[in-house]
């Protein structure tokens, strides 16, 4: 955990959710915004950015994928349920037989209009949400058909 008071908002465990908030607009382009009510900065999904959350064990093997293909893109984890969000481009509607097998894997696309949670220095500190793989920049979001491809394809045998 990083515990740094020295640095940029990405490395700085002490600075507020509105300086973590701003350095993820301007450094990686993301359409952030801290939500006054929880403090915490929420990702609006739509547009060109979209989402898919997975179990964690599944997520390792896509993103592992997702790396011999060049398209790893930024993946949040929610350490106390064990799940990863893979942060992706525009979304799309998906067929049934889609949506059944990432129902089945405990996989799912964020809806458009939905938000992810996006790590702030007190989410990171209480072991909340973290950064797996941090964005580099709006043009490291990997396709989502890319993502949905990858993780029914690293499905176990006995899922497919």
């Amino acid at each position: 955990m990083t515990t740094s008071t020295t640095g940029s908002p990405a490395t700085r465990s002490d600075s507020t959710p509105e300086e973590r908030c701003a350095f993820y607009r301007s450094e990686y382009c993301l359409p952030a915004a801290v939500d006054v009510a929880t403090r915490r900065i929420l990702l609006p999904i739509g547009g060109l950015v979209g989402a898919a959350t997975m179990p964690l064990d599944l997520g390792r093997r896509v993103l592992a994928a997702l790396r011999v293909r060049m398209l790893a893109g930024p993946v949040v984890e929610r350490p106390h349920t064990q799940r990863w969000t893979f942060i992706t481009g525009p979304g799309h509607t998906l067929d049934e037989a889609v949506f059944a097998d990432l129902l089945r894997l405990g996989a799912s696309i964020t809806p458009q209009g939905d938000h992810v949670v996006l790590p702030s220095p007190e989410d990171e500190r209480l072991n909340l949400w973290r950064w797996e793989r941090r964005p580099k920049a709006l043009s490291d979001f990997p396709p989502q058909s890319a993502v949905i491809a990858t993780t029914r394809a690293m499905a176990p045998p006995a899922s497919r």
